[in-house]
């Protein structure tokens, strides 16, 4: 599949890594929003086992462009929301996908671009990484999960914080607060690593896993223990699991087919 603002390559043994390619600041404009999706349906299928969203070494991305909101000020509040839901859309899926996504973040990552890392399950970032939510500067807010999911890493009062002033901290800050989970010279180098090591695991383990956790993070905990447990329940059928306690007692590393 051909990109005008993406790289996407997926490797033999199931590592997608999709590369914003929109130079020069990686704007999230109406053709990426259309091609996130594109490359989406392709996280999906079943040769990708984990995915890795990247930029350059001075971006992540910016988020959207400018003249986008520009031409929205022509669009009815009806158009303007369908156009949302596009990218909106994008983010829920990958939040939902029962595979690992994985961000690795160098340069600068506002606005959408943050939105984009948010939906994703793990943040790797560079020292000076530079995020944040400028959008009060055109009197918007973050609209796509810059208040939603934002909140849940680094709770009420910090999110808010950030999202009145618009202030930009840098990758070791994002690290101290919950937005990033790891702090690496090499954030790219670490995500493929990171990856590598995720594909060893047992592929339905690790869905269920990210679906339990964000099951827990969104809802009550009797419902949350309730689908922890039928998960369990699930995993604990497949041959995946039965090879592990296999390679247990064998004393060897087991082998994981996600069967």
């Amino acid at each position: 599949m051909d990109f005008e603002t993406l790289d996407l390559t997926v490797t033999e043994d199931g590592i997608a890594t999709v590369r914003l390619a929109n130079d020069p600041v990686n704007a999230i404009d109406e053709t990426m929003r259309r091609e996130l999706g594109d490359a989406l349906d392709v996280l999906r299928e079943d040769r990708v086992r984990v995915g890795v969203f990247a930029g350059t070494e001075k971006v992540f991305s910016v988020g959207a462009d400018v003249e986008l909101f520009e031409e929205a000020r022509e669009w009815t509040t009806a158009e303007f929301r369908s156009n949302s839901r596009v990218l909106g859309r994008v983010f829920e899926g990958l939040e939902t996908i029962e595979k690992p996504m994985v961000a690795a973040i160098e340069g600068t990552c506002v606005g959408g671009g943050l939105e984009l890392a948010l939906a994703c399950d793990v943040r790797i970032v560079s020292p000076t990484a530079k995020l944040g939510f400028p959008e009060h500067n055109i009197g918007l807010l973050p609209g796509l999960g810059g208040c939603s999911r934002f909140v849940h890493l680094v709770g009420p009062g910090r999110a808010k914080d950030m999202i009145f002033t618009g202030e930009l901290i840098d990758g070791e800050r994002a690290g101290d607060i919950g937005l990033a989970e790891r702090v690496e010279d090499d954030p790219e180098a670490s995500a493929m690593e990171y990856a590598e090591t995720l594909l060893s695991q047992p592929p339905q383990a690790l869905g269920l896993a990210k679906r339990a956790v964000n099951t827990a993070r969104d809802t009550d905990l009797q419902t949350a223990g309730l689908v922890e447990s039928l998960a369990q329940s699930t995993l604990i059928e497949t041959r995946d699991h039965e090879e592990g306690i296999e390679a247990f007692r064998e004393k060897r590393d087991a082998e994981f087919t996600g069967e």
